[in-house]
């Protein structure tokens, strides 16, 4: 449908996408899920955008609990430990050097 030198893009999605991707836009400061795709579209056309897709990486409750006992020890410096040479880090790493 062309109006005003504008055309309306029709696009089939279920309405619980939809109602996901209004609320996640709305949240990132878009006034709807149309500027979001105006926007995108804008980038797209004038090469101003790369497009990659990443997966969010969801770690397990233990591995969480893990790594947050991890920072906290990077934070207070304990089971730090520095060398000052790749021998030095070796040595550390496996109880031996490299020479």
């Amino acid at each position: 449908m062309i109006m005003d030198g504008r055309t309306i893009l029709q696009i089939p999605l279920s309405s619980t996408l939809k109602s996901t991707a209004t609320q996640v836009a709305e949240d990132m400061g878009f006034s709807s899920l149309q500027e979001v795709v105006r926007v995108l579209l804008t980038k797209l056309a004038s090469k101003q955008i790369t497009i990659s897709i990443q997966e969010t990486v969801k770690l397990s409750p233990k591995a969480e609990k893990r790594y947050q006992r991890m920072t906290h020890a990077f934070k207070k410096k304990t089971r730090v430990f520095s060398a000052g040479s790749v021998d030095a880090l070796m040595e550390q790493l496996h109880g031996h050097s490299l020479s």
